[in-house]
């Protein structure tokens, strides 16, 4: 069964592989029709801690008639340009599985209910949701990770704490990097951005099981 993979890096692990039909940024998966169960990994970066953008988002520079004026980055909770709720559609509407970090605020936005950390599946909307560590799947880090399926019968899945290094060791607060700075310290990133957001080979093909053992959309 083809599986359609959405919101995904051109390039990455769901590229190369058959009956997978990857939709990258440049296909615009928000406009996905079907009919395939799909794989969605829609963006999370205004749905996570650091939605405004962290303590070191940085201004724009608008030109004005006096020269340049710094305005503070105007960025809004969960406005990732409808792709959310696109893939919750698709996923709803066709069956699979939406994959987004743990303690993602869209999940209290669109009534999902948060799964335990520990493990296991819990009922909501129309389908399942769980927590499960990418750790467990080849991911350098632990990685929690929340999903929602919509199919008849998830799977077990490795559950609980994996062993890990943290995403990266940054500061909590503006207030907090300068200090660290004034004491002559600096962030370490342990990951880099793109293994931070990389999804494994094991992991991957999970949701992709996920997704093809899924009740169709269509199907009675």
């Amino acid at each position: 069964m083809r599986v359609a993979a959405l919101y995904v890096h051109r390039g990455g692990a769901y590229y190369g592989l058959p009956d997978v039909d990857p939709w990258d940024v440049s296909r615009d998966a928000r406009r996905y029709a079907g009919p395939d169960p799909v794989v969605a990994h829609p963006p999370c970066q205004r749905w996570g801690r650091y939605w405004y953008g962290g303590p070191s988002a940085r201004p724009r520079l608008n030109l004005d008639l006096f020269g340049p004026v710094s305005h503070a980055a105007r960025r809004e909770k969960g406005d990732d340009g409808g792709c959310f709720a696109a893939a919750l559609e698709a996923v709803e509407r066709w069956s699979g599985v939406l994959e987004h970090p743990e303690a993602s605020a869209a999940w209290a936005r669109f009534e999902l209910a948060a799964p335990p950390r520990a493990g296991s599946w819990v009922r909501t909307r129309v389908g399942w949701a769980c927590c499960v560590e990418q750790g467990h799947y080849g991911h350098r880090a632990r990685k929690a990770t929340w999903l929602y399926a919509v199919t008849a019968r998830p799977p077990g899945l490795v559950w609980g704490p994996s062993s890990g290094v943290r995403l990266d060791e940054g500061f909590h607060s503006a207030a907090e990097r300068r200090a660290a700075r004034a004491a002559g310290r600096s962030a370490v990133e342990r990951l880099s951005k793109p293994e931070r957001a990389a999804t494994p080979p094991a992991f991957r093909d999970v949701l992709l099981a996920i997704a093809r053992s899924a009740r169709r959309g269509d199907d009675p």
